[in-house]
């Protein structure tokens, strides 16, 4: 009975038409996207009737937070990227292990991500851009996130593996539980039980414990291509662990420079007051939910992407890429005419005062215009790492988020003042596309032209 059913998945994942595969794989991610999406929107919301001081917390925790997505992202993509290959050469065991060593690192580093926090709290607060008004806030939030960093991390390892198992909906359904959940907690306890912002830090915690159960259930219940075994990742080599790290470093790259990009861009928005920390912080929240079908594509791209490259179907994955570009494209287009259109009116459903509407507005307008380009960034970058390009994209990961946009935020910020805070991170994704160009036209000549016949393992 297994035999026919790791068949069957390696059918699918070979055989089915692209267009209707990426879809398939792409609507649990979507809807698990909008629906964390949506959480930290109507937690933005909730949180923003605090005051001013504790919206501008969330921001500063937001770039907290990152750093342990950048692990979990690390060890997911990594391990996932290896595994989907060995599974597109029918290895099931090799792909066990990957599994395995990946969720454990991912909970490792969670748990010394916690020791470290808890240690160095108020250096951590000050370093991520806090005022003196918004620390309170911001270190009060961030306790229970520290709490919950092992299980946040070891949880969006196992989505990423469901992902590049071709499984997406189990994944689906851990995280859209813990967020559901984390809907119905903020209010409860920041409100009816008067806990303020403490109430929105217990209820994600609660919220990402959940989670982790659920997706270590799905393993645990058989319904997976790999399985978790502490005896697998006891026996695997540091080698293995060196690999999964390497493969995964783009996402960890990607994720650790939006976190020092975020501290950087919330340390120089606090020279222009609480507001604009405030109002940049919103923009970025409003900015990743519009946009996030269209990433959700691109995460239905990635598992076609590895486990055809594994197969040997390349040109499965040159249809993928375009598929996965085009589609996003409409999606980003739509988006954007909405957020030029209603950009004073959604600023101001988080936070309805003046000044944070004024600062928040244009950033909104000129990042959805800018993310018109953001289709071939992301499908380049995505497609590198899932076939194990780990220089290229993690050159990709780091040009689009810090190599470019640090610099340009510094010097518009010193010659434009707030008006360039708000144009640099548009900016600096427009000068980075010539160079993903390339990359993408490298990688397709290099890759064979002729799909190889039967299984390549």
């Amino acid at each position: 009975m297994k035999q026919t059913t790791k068949y069957t998945q390696y059918e699918k994942m070979t055989g089915t038409p692209i267009p209707r595969l990426i879809t398939t794989l792409a609507v649990p991610s979507i809807i698990s996207m909008l629906v964390n999406n949506i959480y930290n929107l109507v937690d933005t919301a909730f949180v923003g009737k605090l005051g001013t001081s504790a919206s501008g917390a969330v921001g500063i925790v937001f770039g907290f937070m990152a750093i342990i997505q950048a692990f979990g992202f690390m060890f997911g993509q990594g391990s996932g990227s290896l595994l989907s290959r060995a599974l597109g050469r029918q290895d099931k065991e090799l792909a066990s292990v990957h599994a395995s060593a990946g969720f454990f690192g991912s909970m490792l580093c969670g748990i010394m991500i916690t020791l470290i926090g808890f240690l160095f709290l108020d250096d951590i607060v000050v370093l991520l851009g806090s005022t003196d008004t918004i620390a309170p806030y911001a270190k009060t939030y961030i306790s229970y996130i520290l709490i919950a960093a092992p299980f946040m991390s070891g949880s969006l390892t196992l989505n990423n593996i469901l992902r590049y198992e071709g499984k997406a909906a189990l994944g689906m359904v851990g995280l859209m539980s813990g967020a559901v959940l984390n809907m119905v907690g903020d209010p409860i306890l920041m409100f009816t039980l008067h806990m303020g912002i403490a109430g929105a830090g217990l209820s994600t915690a609660v919220s990402q414990v959940i989670s982790w159960l659920i997706l270590v259930f799905m393993f645990l219940s058989g319904r997976t291509e790999t399985e978790l075994r502490l005896t697998k990742m006891l026996h695997t080599s540091p080698a293995t662990y060196g690999n999964i790290m390497a493969t995964g470093f783009p996402s960890l790259l990607r994720q650790g420079l939006n976190s020092l990009t975020t501290v950087l861009l919330n340390s120089q928005c606090a020279v222009y007051g609480d507001a604009a920390v405030a109002g940049m912080s919103i923009v970025s929240r409003i900015i990743f939910f519009a946009f996030s079908i269209a990433i959700g594509i691109g995460q239905g791209f990635q598992p076609v992407s590895a486990f055809n490259y594994g197969a040997g179907r390349y040109s499965r994955i040159r249809k993928g890429f375009w598929f996965t570009m085009l589609a996003s494209e409409g999606i980003i287009i739509i988006g954007c005419v909405l957020l030029n259109v209603f950009s004073d009116s959604l600023i101001a459903l988080f936070r309805n005062d003046p000044a944070v509407i004024r600062v928040g507005a244009r950033a909104l307008q000129l990042q959805a215009l800018a993310n018109l380009l953001l289709p071939a960034c992301m499908t380049t970058e995505m497609l590198l790492q899932s076939t194990g390009e780990r220089l290229g994209a993690s050159f990709i990961s780091a040009l689009r988020n810090g190599l470019v946009f640090i610099p340009v935020l510094l010097a518009l910020s010193h010659f434009r003042g707030l008006a360039g805070i708000q144009e640099a991170q548009p900016l600096s994704l427009v000068l980075s596309m010539p160079l993903v160009i390339a990359f993408a036209i490298h990688f397709f000549h290099k890759i064979p032209q002729k799909d190889y016949q039967g299984n390549t393992g």
